[in-house]
């Protein structure tokens, strides 16, 4: 990722004369068409490319899918070039937990389980194929949003000692950090891994500060136990839901407290497992999505639906079952549609409001039903009302311009919102 265009000349540096004093160049072009560069933290609590581009990052999970083998790796790629999604969190290590049994066909480093690993001894075979494949979500236009630890673990990559977490650390960052659609996520569940500290990840985060050039996006998942995104080198809030019922509702505190942007990675699954992380309905999913996003959040999508062949999209990916991924991409056009990152506004007690104060009005019902509502405006300004359901997917303007104090007949139905849009 060269920063500007024209000719170029590298040397290389090693601990193995072989490999230092190795000199070469290359030309670098304009950036090719769809290539943005870099997501950047912009105004505070939303994103944008390094090229200015607006980033909208809406996610979804699905976290051993390079895992699988090719003909359910190609299934999961297909699906999400047919998805509405822009982010994709996914673990470089394999997974081991409920409906996650399988072997991986490959390892990060040389050895096995029953011999024992070289943690200082990367298995190149693996390292290209996720390259592979990280590079093929970036032909898709998704960020990757890569999770280096977690606790999901049998084979020893959960604890391997200091030294080992650092070298992988380096090899990770000098391998991925060269495509310019990656994230960090130091890890999932960060307060699972009891073996690390608060002072190892911040020793870690100073490794990727010092490795990556680039400067990507940096965050640490909770279970729990909340991170202090207050970190200087955390560039945003990676959240999961800490609440039964209230998640996406969090986002007006922790936008207050932390000063950043609010990233909801894990809101909960729609599906049918029998945990209660992974059976809320499609409805509850989409509405958690609306709801962080008129807070000014970016809530990302997850499906847990059973399998008698456990294959389940929040892990191995393959194809999408749910209902919520086709409304997520309605919700995705209609902030499209506005403006650049949305911002709460001074919202009524009972109705949650999003916009830009006189120009523009996002406001969300959720739970409730009315049959209609009452605004009230400042006068002298007229504004075009769209009557928006957001399950059945439909816009319907009402008639005329309004302005100053005026109702709005409803439809009496749940997951309804009101648009207005100053008239020209």
């Amino acid at each position: 990722m060269p920063d500007s265009e024209g000719d170029w000349a590298f040397v290389t540096g090693s601990n193995a004369r072989s490999l230092a004093g190795l000199a070469g160049g290359f030309i670098c072009t304009p950036a090719a068409a769809g290539a943005h560069g870099p997501v950047r933290v912009h105004d505070t609590f939303h994103f944008r490319h390094a090229d200015g581009t607006h980033c909208l990052p809406l996610g979804t999970t699905a976290y051993a899918w390079t895992h699988q083998g090719d003909e359910l790796e190609e299934q999961t790629l297909r699906t999400l070039a047919q998805s509405p999604f822009t982010k994709l969190r996914m673990c470089i290590f394999p997974k081991s937990y409920d409906y996650n049994a399988n072997e991986p066909e490959r390892y990060p480093f040389e050895g096995s389980l029953e011999t024992g690993w070289d943690f200082a001894r990367p298995n190149p075979g693996f390292w290209r194929h996720l390259e592979r494949r990280i590079g093929q979500l970036g032909d898709l236009g998704i960020e990757a949003d890569l999770i280096l630890f977690h606790a999901y673990d049998r084979w020893g990559f959960s604890d391997m000692g200091h030294a080992a977490d650092d070298r992988y650390v380096r090899y990770a960052v000098a391998r991925l950090a060269a495509f310019q659609h990656v994230w960090w996520a130091l890890a999932n569940e960060y307060d699972l891994l009891w073996s690390k500290d608060a002072a190892d990840w911040d020793r870690l985060a100073g490794l990727i500060a010092e490795h990556d050039p680039y400067g990507h996006l940096l965050s640490n998942h909770n279970c729990r136990a909340l991170f202090d995104n207050s970190r200087p080198w955390v560039t945003h809030a990676s959240m999961q839901r800490v609440d039964v019922y209230k998640t996406a509702e969090n986002a007006t505190e922790w936008r207050r407290e932390w000063r950043k942007p609010v990233v909801i990675d894990e809101c909960a699954y729609e599906g049918d497992i029998d945990q209660g992380w992974g059976n809320i309905t499609a409805q509850e999913m989409v509405r958690r999505c609306w709801e962080g996003a008129v807070r000014g959040a970016y809530v990302g999508h997850g499906e847990t639906y059973l399998a008698d062949d456990e294959v389940l999209w929040w892990s191995k990916g393959g194809v999408l079952k749910g209902d919520s991924p086709a409304r997520i991409g309605f919700l995705r056009k209609i902030l499209e549609q506005g403006p650049e990152g949305l911002e709460p506004l001074p919202s009524e007690w009972d109705l949650p409001w999003a916009g830009i104060a006189g120009q523009y009005y996002l406001a969300y019902f959720g739970f409730s039903r009315p049959r209609f509502r009452t605004f009230a405006l400042p006068p002298d300004t007229a504004y075009a009302v769209d009557v928006i359901d957001t399950w059945n997917m439909t816009i319907e303007p009402m008639r005329g311009r309004f302005e100053g104090r005026f109702r709005i007949d409803l439809p009496g139905r749940q997951f309804m919102a009101v648009r207005l849009r100053r008239a020209e």
